[in-house]
């Protein structure tokens, strides 16, 4: 059972993509030790895009990290610091509803 979140704290889950296993992970420790997000999924993804003219194809991994939308600032700028690309993807989401315990657990769990 969701319920909509208006009027109450608002959540987000921040989508970005990694070159490697090991970086992804890096960045996943480092959000979950700092507390700027409660649970981060990786997953191996295969993408096609341009960058400075090319057409690329690369293996990469997805990260999905659950926080509040209060954090969405510091935690971009925090994979900023960590991430190898120039351009990293980094979007976030607003969560639009969730199951409420969950969504208690990403408050208690994030600073």
């Amino acid at each position: 059972m969701a319920f909509t979140l208006r009027g109450f704290m608002m959540f987000s889950d921040i989508y970005v993509t990694a070159p490697t296993l090991e970086e992804a992970t890096r960045i996943a420790h480092a959000m979950i030790e700092e507390k700027l997000g409660a649970c981060a999924n990786m997953h191996p993804i295969k993408s096609l895009y341009r960058w400075q003219g090319n057409i690329e194809e690369d293996e990469e991994y997805a990260l999905s990290i659950k926080t509040k939308t209060a954090l969405v600032d510091k935690v971009t700028a925090r994979i900023r610091e960590l991430h190898s690309y120039e351009t990293p993807c980094i979007i976030s989401f607003t969560i639009e509803s969730g199951w409420p315990p969950y969504l208690d657990w990403i408050r208690e769990e994030t600073r």
